[in-house]
């Protein structure tokens, strides 16, 4: 009667979200995988955060990842957790225990009875672990991106289309409504949508101008290799790995993959925002003495500190064409004259004779030509209750017909967008777009980041 699943990716950011599964009576956590086998090396955004809440999730006041009260991360933590949870509120269920291993591959051929899977590895192993899973009929979850390469993502989303299996894409749960917003856009209120503006303040962890130099030893339990999974071999180092993998072009998305997904999916939905044809770049650079000479770093390796990427989407239907403008690194657009101060992160529609203002996730829009309307009561939703998208990828499991609207198959035009910066931040150029053919059309050289250079072994499957 349980969904059987197994938990791959049990970082800092894995152990965040297993409690609302272990909570859940639909589904049973069977196995986890990382890896990485203890605790020690994981950064976070809060020193005892994780631990507090697995205590509470336990009852155990005492609890701790390991000697030193490390912050928690790896296989053996995770392992704990559920054993733990389960033997006291599962003890009569005969439970058996919770498999654990460091490589995804091997999980997937030997636990023949799990149904679905979650990934929650770093960004470059997304599509790779989800594409072997579907392959084998595994229903998938994942985090943002479904895959930092904007061909892996292509194939991993036609994968799910053509397994049929179930699956969620967990960002789509913390998409706002665009129902205000389109009817004030419908009605004539700010006239022609123009554009798009849409700003966070991430991002908020180190980024790194530079190649690491030094070579620190691979710390004890961590398999190196299997972490850098279909990326080029290059000597260990932690400023690549637990957090900061993000910032780096081969293992992560940057700032937009992190928060992107959770504001502007809604949007491209409603505005029916597919295929840009023009793609172009703004950026900060870094600089560094040389011989007592100031040189500007030519960076094809980390994301810049801050940018600001413009979207170009023409014309469709009634829609005119419309400009989306991504900022991150604490750049926001021009301030609107009927405002003091814009948000740190926030959303704005601009149109010929009007704008509207929003929260990020489209939360609390303002029609600035009106007066400010109070801001409704908050709803939070339990951070241990499973969203109404994850519900529906449990009936989808079950055999419902109807999937999440966070589907694989839903998620194209968002993933395609948030790659396609990367790719302009990475080559440094205006890049003209061929959505058809999903090619760069003016600057051949940047095609070769639309996908990556599989290590042997690690390339997808054909289906």
């Amino acid at each position: 009667d349980k969904i059987t699943l197994a938990h791959i990716g049990v970082g800092t950011e894995g152990l965040r979200e297993l409690p609302p599964l272990l909570l859940s009576p639909e589904i049973q956590v069977v196995a986890v995988c990382d890896p990485n086998k203890y605790a020690g090396e994981y950064r976070d955004w809060s020193r005892d955060g994780i631990r507090n809440s697995m205590r509470r999730l336990l009852g155990k006041p005492d609890w701790t990842a390991g000697p030193g009260d490390p912050i928690p991360g790896g296989r053996d933590a995770a392992q704990n957790i559920v054993e733990t949870y389960y033997a006291n509120a599962r003890g009569a269920d005969k439970y058996k225990g919770c498999a654990a291993y460091a490589d995804f591959r091997e999980l997937l051929e030997k636990e023949k009875d799990i149904n679905a899977v979650k990934v929650m590895t770093p960004d470059h192993l997304h599509g790779v672990v989800c594409m072997a899973a579907m392959r084998k009929g595994k229903h998938a979850i994942v985090h943002k991106p479904i895959a930092n390469r904007l061909e892996e993502a292509h194939t991993t989303i036609e994968t799910a289309r053509q397994t049929g299996v179930s699956t969620h894409f967990m960002p789509w749960d913390a998409n706002g409504s665009m129902d205000q917003v389109m009817a004030w856009i419908n009605g004539g209120a700010i006239g022609k949508l123009r554009e798009v503006h849409n700003w966070t303040n991430r991002p908020v962890w180190p980024q790194f101008p530079s190649i690491p130099t030094s070579a620190p030893p691979v710390p004890n339990g961590f398999d190196w290799d299997l972490w850098l999974g279909p990326e080029a071999m290059r000597p260990y180092h932690p400023d690549y790995t637990h957090m900061t993998f993000r910032g780096w072009y081969d293992f992560g998305g940057g700032s937009m993959a992190d928060m992107g997904h959770y504001s502007l999916w809604t949007v491209f939905d409603a505005l029916e925002l597919s295929g840009p044809t023009i793609i172009d770049p703004m950026f900060s650079h870094d600089c560094v003495l040389r011989n007592g000479v100031s040189t500007t770093i030519r960076n094809d390796f980390s994301f810049p500190t801050a940018s600001a990427v413009r979207f170009r989407y023409p014309a469709k239907g009634a829609r005119p064409q419309i400009d989306l403008i991504w900022y991150d690194g604490g750049i926001r657009p021009p301030l609107p004259e009927e405002v003091e101060e814009l948000p740190l992160e926030g959303m704005m529609f601009v149109g010929d004779k009007g704008k509207i203002l929003c929260g990020f996730h489209v939360n609390n829009p303002w029609l600035l030509s009106e007066k400010k309307p109070p801001e409704p009561p908050r709803e939070r939703r339990d951070q241990n209750e499973l969203s109404s998208g994850l519900k529906q990828w449990i009936a989808a499991c079950k055999g419902a017909k109807q999937q999440s609207p966070g589907a694989f198959v839903n998620a194209w035009p968002i993933s395609e967008a948030v790659n396609l910066y990367a790719v302009a931040l990475r080559t440094r150029k205006r890049l003209a777009y061929d959505p058809a053919s999903r090619q760069v059309t003016n600057f051949a050289e940047a095609n070769k980041y639309l996908t990556r250079e599989y290590r042997d072994g690690w390339a997808p499957k054909a289906s």
